[in-house]
This record gives structure tokens, C-alpha cells and sequence, in this order.
């Protein structure tokens, strides 16, 4: 009589395989679902973010010019038209960045329309080296002393 002590051990070694496939599959699993949460609270921080500045446009308007745009924001007026807010990771306009940080808040000034009017500009937030916004929201809001009413 042979031993079946043999086709034990092989079962047991493909019991053995077949978990660790099934750990392989949920730790992946669970890396996927890391990554997705950080992108949407990134997404989201991006959000409020954006509201903020086109709140603030909304609020002043043309009375204020990119620099002080820039200088409300905590970024720089790159152009008369561009003002970018570099921000850290944590994606926090009460801890601005230097250049080299993950993500760009940039409002993007358009020319006023409708006889001057009429405001507009483009608000967006970028992460690092993306060609993509995170998110994007255009801006309106009425020039002149009756805008106010």
C-alpha cells in the first residue's frame, strides 16, 4: 500500500496558494480604493477651493486688479490677465507654497463683455505636472456702481 500522506501535503500547499492569490487580489483591492479616496478629497478640496476665488471675484469684481487679486488669494499675478495661488499638499490657501508645490490655483481674467459690463474668468485647480484641471468652474459677475443692488 502507498502512502497518501503525499496528496495531503499537495493539498494543502494548493489550499495555501489559492489564499495567498485571494490576500494578492484584496490588498490590491484595498490600494485601489486608497488611491481613489485621496483623488476625490483631493477633487473635493479642489472644489472649495475654486468656489472661494470665484466667490471672491464675484464680490469685488474689476475693482480689483490682478495684483491684489493675487495678494487676497496669497499667490502671484503672472500676468494682468493670470493669477496663480501655488498651495501644498494638503490643497490649504492658509498655507500657500512656493512653485515647486503639488497644486496650482489659477483665474484666468477674461475681457469684460457687454459694453464692460460684464466679468468673466476661469477658475481652475490643477495638481502638479497635470495638463488636466482637478476641477474647473467659469466666473461672472456684473461691473459697475448698480451691480451692487
Amino acid at each position: 500500500m502507498k502512502s497518501k500522506a503525499p496528496l495531503a501535503l499537495m493539498e494543502q500547499l494548493v489550499m495555501v496558494l489559492v489564499f495567498a492569490l485571494a490576500a494578492a487580489l484584496c490588498v490590491q483591492a484595498f490600494f485601489a480604493s486608497d488611491r481613489m479616496s485621496r483623488q476625490g478629497e483631493a477633487r473635493d478640496r479642489a472644489v472649495l477651493l475654486a468656489q472661494n476665488a470665484a466667490e471672491y471675484l464675484k464680490e469685488y469684481g474689476a475693482e480689483q486688479t490682478a495684483q491684489t487679486l493675487a495678494q487676497a488669494l496669497g499667490g502671484t499675478a503672472e500676468t494682468p490677465e493670470r493669477v496663480c495661488v501655488y498651495l501644498d499638499g494638503e490643497l490649504s490657501e492658509d498655507r500657500p507654497a512656493s512653485e515647486d508645490a503639488a497644486y496650482l490655483l489659477r483665474v484666468e481674467l477674461e475681457d469684460a463683455q457687454c459694453g464692460g459690463r460684464l466679468g468673466r474668468a476661469e477658475v481652475s485647480v490643477y495638481q502638479a505636472g497635470a495638463a488636466e484641471p482637478l476641477f474647473s468652474i467659469p466666473a461672472a459677475w456684473q461691473e459697475g456702481e448698480d451691480a451692487q443692488a
